[in-house]
């Protein structure tokens, strides 16, 4: 089918004409004939993006290269998010020297903000344990005017350091932010604080914590008590409750600015005398809930960290003192919540929080909510439960299922040997212009053909084609071999009726 040229072409007329082909070499081809059809015509920052984008998704890297290159030399201003896409896709390809290389001739493009690009990129290098080039990077780009804030980098470091069991190392730089123009934020302390305990480093972590309440405002800061929890959490570990106890106090009083009745009601004989190592955290996690300076933010910050730790009945907890201080949980919240009963294998439980939990608080799914029950679903083998959360998404307002919706579902139901239903799911996928990995293709039409549907995977194989793919030979194999089988069939079904 040919396409319909409007009479005057915009970039954006043109973004929409490219993400409709199913076929990344087709959206190439039109891409580049626009500048033909269009004398006046010239492509934007967005438009190079949404091209850049496809060819990324669909690992064409050679060609994407190509139309970065065509970009630099039209000169056109381009968003650090285009380049940001472009480094992943390299990646993910494996070529990691080639998303070096882009970065490295970043100066020649009319790109005034290089950030995401240089911090998605020292990710990857970090991922890949390649810490000189890490460290070579950022010496190099750090005081560019081009990089706006080197916070992000810094805990990053600091992460990678404290996962290395070098904490001191991480302290040093910790303590040199200030000469770098930055400062440290939340995650730098919860970084900091986490690799000195995780240690057995507790006195540098107690200064840490003091240092912390020097920089907290008089009305102090609920949030901060996820970095607190995790010192005093520490101190009961090592049997050090009395010293817990004590610091306890000085957080309530100096970094909490709680009410004076929270920390007189803290029970002194009870943490000295015969509580045991849990016991004693259930009682200063209980004592930080009371504590807090009650906010939205403090309150999300401490769930959130409870779940992340799996610690789900603590995270219940503050839920119910968030709702009895009357504040609504936020949806990062229960994101939260999911995920951590997902990795429980409480899936049943995760599909109550969507399902009545947040309908009862009036607090609606977004896209992400939705992904990770989906996920928990199909990893539990229960893939066509997972489906009606697609059918939920498509009818709730600004919640599309993306990629990673389709992708789980399709996954999940080949797993289950639901081969027809997920074709069924990539029909969607396909007329939303996703392409599903070539993998995933491979292993759905050798499916459908152990199920002896060859119309469908003939059909799939089509779809396969038309995204400039090149079926494996096992998937060859299986075609054949099913249509074999199904000419033996009309075979013997001739000679019965002879």
């Amino acid at each position: 089918m040919g396409i319909r040229w409007p009479r005057i072409l915009t970039p954006k007329q043109l973004s929409q004409i490219i993400q409709s082909q199913k076929n990344p070499l087709k959206a190439l081809q039109l891409f580049d004939e626009a500048k033909f059809k269009y004398p006046t015509y010239h492509h934007n920052g967005p438009a190079y993006g949404t091209m850049i984008n496809i060819l990324g998704r669909s690992g064409r890297t050679a060609e994407m290269k190509r139309v970065i290159n065509q970009m630099k030399d039209d000169s056109c201003e381009c968003h650090d998010s285009i380049f940001v896409s472009a480094i992943r896709s390299y990646a993910q390809a494996g070529l990691t020297n080639e998303a070096m290389s882009l970065f490295k001739s970043l100066p020649e493009f009319n790109c005034i903000d290089w950030t995401r690009s240089l911090n998605t990129l020292l990710e990857i290098l970090v991922e890949e344990s390649k810490l000189e080039s890490v460290y070579q990077l950022f010496l190099e780009n750090s005081c560019r005017w081009e990089v706006k804030s080197r916070a992000y980098f810094l805990n990053l470091l600091m992460n990678v350091l404290c996962r290395m069991k070098r904490s001191d190392l991480a302290l040093h730089i910790f303590q040199e932010m200030s000469y770098q123009n930055c400062y440290p934020n939340k995650e730098s302390y919860r970084i900091l604080m986490r690799g000195l305990c995780e240690e057995k480093r507790l006195n540098e972590a107690t200064h840490l914590l003091y240092s912390m309440f020097w920089r907290i405002s008089q009305k102090g800061s609920g949030e901060d008590v996820v970095v607190y929890r995790t010192l005093l959490e520490a101190l009961c570990d090592n049997e050090e409750g009395e010293e817990a106890i004590n610091i306890l106090g000085k957080v309530l009083r100096k970094g909490l600015k709680a009410p004076k009745r929270c920390y007189k009601q803290i029970d002194h004989f009870r943490c000295q005398n015969g509580a045991d190592t849990e016991d004693m955290k259930v009682l200063i996690n209980e004592a930080l809930i009371r504590g807090i300076v009650p906010s939205s933010d403090s309150y999300s910050a401490m769930a959130v960290d409870f779940y992340a730790e799996g610690k789900i009945d603590e995270g219940n907890k503050v839920l119910t003192e968030m709702h009895h201080r009357g504040f609504k949980p936020s949806v990062g919240i229960y994101e939260a919540k999911v995920a951590a009963l997902c990795s429980d294998g409480q899936v049943d439980e995760a599909v109550a929080v969507i399902d009545s939990e947040m309908m009862r608080k009036n607090c609606v799914p977004n896209i992400q909510l939705y992904n990770g029950v989906i996920k928990g679903l199909c990893h539990e083998r229960k893939s066509t439960s997972a489906v009606k959360y697609l059918e939920r998404m498509s009818r709730q307002v600004g919640c599309a299922p993306n990629y990673e919706t389709y992708e789980t579902l399709v996954d999940g139901l080949c797993k289950d040997g639901k081969y027809v239903e997920a074709s069924k799911i990539l029909e969607q996928m396909s007329s939303n212009s996703f392409w599903l990995r070539v993998e995933t293709l491979n292993s759905l039409i050798q499916g459908l053909c152990q199920v002896g549907d060859l119309h469908t995977a003939i059909m799939c194989l089509e779809d396969m084609i038309s995204l400039a793919s090149t079926p494996n030979i096992q998937v060859w194999q299986s075609l054949l071999d099913a249509i074999c089988c199904e000419n033996s069939g009309i075979e013997k079904q001739l000679q019965t009726l002879l």
